[in-house]
């Protein structure tokens, strides 16, 4: 914990430490994730002195939720890569060489 932080960001962070381990996430891990929510919240709000582009366009941390994360499903459904890692599994042959809507079709969607 930087001594850059103020008390809110302190309270903040070792609530999201804790809020991590909780979730089987190892110490380490659990204090990386703090940190970058902690550091992005800053670099939005203004409290930082650089920030990137990203940090500070992007959504926050707590709105975006895990919206980015696991085999989420946009607009069009499954994404090729996620079709054909599903083809693999069930050892369609010739997945290889098809298309997203020969992968559907193969998979019976």
């Amino acid at each position: 914990m930087p001594q850059t932080w103020n008390n809110k960001r302190e309270r903040q962070y070792e609530h999201i430490k804790d809020s991590a381990e909780d979730r089987g996430a190892s110490t380490g891990r659990a204090k990386e994730i703090a940190a970058r929510t902690v550091n992005k919240n800053r670099a939005q709000s203004g409290e930082s002195r650089t920030a990137s582009k990203t940090s500070t366009k992007d959504v926050s941390p707590q709105h975006r939720g895990g919206k980015r994360s696991g085999n989420r499903q946009g607009p069009g459904g499954p994404t090729r890569d996620q079709l054909y890692n599903e083809a693999r599994k069930k050892n369609i042959r010739g997945r290889s060489t098809m298309t997203k809507k020969e992968l559907q079709k193969a998979l019976g969607r």
